[in-house]
């Protein structure tokens, strides 16, 4: 029963570096402009669904239209995903949007700015 406990676990590992190369591979999708990193997966426990967490790199709008492409690959993934895991049903893809990444890529922008006196630390304000 132990091993079975681990299984979502592994399935999520499996998903993200199946996600993380067809992402490398080169999406036909012109939605998808930005650099997209996946950074975390969650799968159910009964092998379900899954959310794909993923970074992305640019602007707003680069942001908004890559989740849409990806949003509507997510079924050309899912197919994919049975095959490759050669599960009887591979799980619902849903994709989130993890904004830790380009969060920390702000602050860090922020800190440099700070510390060449291009801005003060009043100047700086919210961190969004």
């Amino acid at each position: 029963m132990a091993s079975d406990s681990r299984r979502p676990d592994r399935v999520a590992e499996a998903i993200r570096e199946q996600v993380a190369t067809f992402l490398a591979e080169g999406v036909k999708d012109p939605r998808i402009t930005g650099l997209v990193t996946v950074t975390a997966v969650e799968v159910t426990r009964d092998l379900r669904h899954a959310k794909v967490f993923v970074s992305i790199m640019g602007e707003e709008s680069q942001r908004a239209s890559t989740m849409e492409g990806l949003h509507s690959l997510a079924g050309h993934l899912r197919s994919r995903l049975g095959r490759s895991l050669r599960t009887h049903a591979a799980p619902a893809i849903e994709f989130r949007l993890d904004a830790s990444i380009a969060r920390a890529a702000h602050i860090e922008n922020l800190l440099a700015r700070i510390k060449d006196g291009t801005i003060g630390t009043d100047d700086a304000g919210d961190l969004d």
